[in-house]
């Protein structure tokens, strides 16, 4: 099959099952990703519309409903009290991660499916207690794993499991970004323990390179072997400013990562097989190039390959798909769960007292 066949196969959404229907979006927590897109992702999107964005602040609320053409802007109180209930069918939650609990749990008591951002909350007690909400008042639950229905990443999938590039051997992940560039204050809420949880550069970008691995290889970490380090003032309280971490799959398949929060901006993630080899470079921060080479064959693929794909978009879509025909959800409560619980793993396999070489 030709790189472009194999893109429009998998962009014609491998994983669509609905045919019509709307669901209706409250956001939760306005900060830039929401407003700058997550609002845009759902204007283009199929079966998606934003009718009530919910802030603490009811003047910024209002007057960010009123720019986007939202139906109501509510405050996070009213939220809670149900104010607007009737307006929107999921929730997207969108604040720091350790305020993601109390949002779920108020969408699970309404009966609204819910569309948390990862990591899902602070700690992985937190966690089960979101998970377990909407267990018990049957809430559809989706993690908000992107990177799953990036056409490239599925592309990448159907190679492995048809053992294009063999058995699978090693993986090498990297996510690094310069915080304090994008974000140029030392008081967010990715700096501070209590907010982002168990630190700052696994919880964020660490993560993309676990799940991703996960979903590719159809496979769980068994061992974990870790190493963290803050250098920088800023970074005081969060113990992984840089880290670097070892996790052996299930079939001895070798996982290295990286991830930092002060470093050049790179988004990697490199399977190696017995025959060949995938790699999605860039990965990860909403540019997604694949090559692969295995024998003869020898291909690259970049979005430009076909109309740009937004994984927003795509997200948002495939959630809705599966609330309006009940279809199994992919990346839900519990495997998010999952994540959490590597997580917090890999921060104490580094705190663990290593051998000096």
């Amino acid at each position: 099959m030709s790189p472009n066949a194999l893109f429009r196969e998998f962009e014609s959404r491998d994983w669509q099952t609905a045919t019509d229907g709307t669901v209706r979006y409250a956001l939760v927590g306005l900060g830039w990703w929401t407003t700058d897109v997550a609002v845009p992702a759902i204007e283009e999107s199929t079966f998606c519309e934003t009718t009530v964005l919910v802030s603490g602040s009811a003047e910024k609320a209002t007057r960010l409903a009123d720019e986007n053409d939202v139906g109501r802007g509510i405050t996070y109180e009213q939220y809670h009290e149900g104010v607007a209930a009737d307006e929107y069918d999921a929730v997207y939650v969108a604040t720091p991660n350790a305020y993601h609990l109390d949002y779920v749990e108020t969408a699970a008591e309404l009966g609204k499916g819910v569309l948390c951002e990862k990591p899902m909350e602070e700690s992985v007690e937190r966690a089960e207690r979101l998970v377990e909400a909407c267990e018990r008042h049957d809430a559809p639950l989706m993690v908000a794993y992107r990177m799953q229905t990036d056409p490239f990443v599925r592309i990448a999938k159907s190679l492995l499991d048809d053992g294009v590039i063999g058995e699978p051997v090693q993986v090498y992940g990297d996510n690094t970004q310069p915080l304090l560039e994008m974000i140029p204050d030392e008081d967010q809420w990715r700096l501070d323990p209590e907010l982002t949880g168990y630190g700052t550069s696994v919880m964020d970008l660490g993560i993309y390179s676990i799940n991703t691995t996960r979903f590719l290889l159809d496979r769980e970490p068994t061992e974990v072997l870790a190493s963290m380090a803050s250098t920088d003032p800023a970074f005081e309280g969060v113990d992984d400013e840089r880290s670097s971490f070892l996790l052996s799959f299930e079939d001895d398949v070798q996982f290295v990562s990286t991830a930092s929060q002060r470093a050049h901006e790179d988004t990697q993630l490199k399977i190696t097989g017995t025959e060949g080899q995938i790699e999605l470079r860039p990965a990860f921060h909403g540019e997604v190039e694949l090559r692969v080479e295995a024998g003869d064959l020898s291909v690259e693929m970049a979005h430009a390959t076909a109309d740009e794909v937004d994984e927003m978009r795509e997200e948002f879509d495939y959630f809705a798909d599966r609330l309006l025909t009940g279809a199994e959800i992919g990346p839900d409560g519990r495997h998010g769960l999952r994540d959490m619980e590597i997580i917090e793993a890999i921060h104490e396999a580094a705190a663990g007292d290593g051998l000096a070489l």
